[in-house]
């Protein structure tokens, strides 16, 4: 007995792994939030497992019966629409419940609209976070845009194309000039991620950028340049990557930090560190 979390694509249908397709075809029961999307998916791949909904509405009862099912000595595998359960999609309730049952839990990794847009955006991917959806309120979401704006990471959230607009205005009010990137259709044909100043960005919306299907948007983080924060700066790179190890970091560390420091990529910091040792 195994409750499986399963990724599924995010787009294109292609994008799932061989153990994804042969856990849903060997699970005895798969657990999803639309039966028709996911019966799209199962109907490509061939797979005949029984699917069930399980979504925000139901999932107090549905939790229950499949930790009944689970217990039986039944496998479950639950996916999302799109993506991996659990993020900013149900299934959090579930894994508690099986994990307090002593049900083992599995994930089988795969496709996730989040990571996808930052690694297309060319915001920095060092360090990031992830929020989900924001605050439908204006005042909760302004109140929580600021907090995360002024985070030196890069941040990632959900919208939906009927708010997306607010949004990206809630972030020019904030900072005009803050760079962001826009992602949707994200692994399909007519996929975009538009990374510009959140200025220029409202305007592109107005002429090339459908209002359609959910929306990524990646902030770029809030980098600090004043002198105490560039403590380094009369450092060499081989200087500042043995700095951080002198405080006891492998090299591989002290390399990844050295390039969050200096915001440069870290194959940079790597080859001058290995070439000029």
């Amino acid at each position: 007995m195994t409750l499986y979390l399963v990724g599924t694509p995010i787009g294109n249908l292609e994008d799932i792994t061989f153990r994804a397709v042969r856990i849903l075809k060997e699970a005895d029961i798969i657990a999803c939030e639309d039966t028709r999307v996911t019966g799209k998916l199962t109907h490509h791949y061939d797979i005949d497992t029984p699917l069930k909904s399980y979504h925000e509405h139901n999932k107090d009862r549905m939790t229950e019966q499949l930790v009944e099912v689970l217990t039986s000595g039944k496998t479950v595998a639950l996916v999302s629409d799109a993506g991996l359960p659990l993020i900013s999609d149900p299934g959090y309730e579930l894994v508690i419940a099986v994990r307090e049952a002593g049900i083992r839990v599995e994930t089988v990794p795969g496709p996730n609209a989040a990571l996808t847009a930052l690694m297309t955006s060319g915001l920095s991917s060092y360090s990031f976070l992830f929020t989900g959806f924001l605050p439908r309120k204006e005042s909760e979401k302004k109140a929580k845009l600021e907090t995360l704006m002024n985070e030196p990471h890069s941040v990632i959230l959900y919208e939906s194309p009927f708010r997306v607009k607010d949004t990206l205005m809630a972030i020019e009010k904030i900072d005009k000039n803050r760079r962001v990137a826009l992602g949707r259709e994200l692994t399909k044909k007519f996929e975009q991620v538009i990374t510009l100043p959140v200025d220029r960005l409202l305007q592109e919306l107005e002429i090339s950028i459908p209002l359609k299907g959910e929306f990524v948007i990646v902030i770029d983080g809030q980098y600090e340049t004043d002198e105490a924060d560039m403590w380094w700066h009369q450092l060499s790179i081989n200087e500042h990557v043995e700095y951080y190890m002198e405080k006891n970091m492998s090299s591989k560390e002290a390399i990844k930090q050295v390039a969050v420091d200096r915001q440069i990529q870290k194959r940079e910091v790597y080859d001058s560190y290995h070439i000029n040792k």
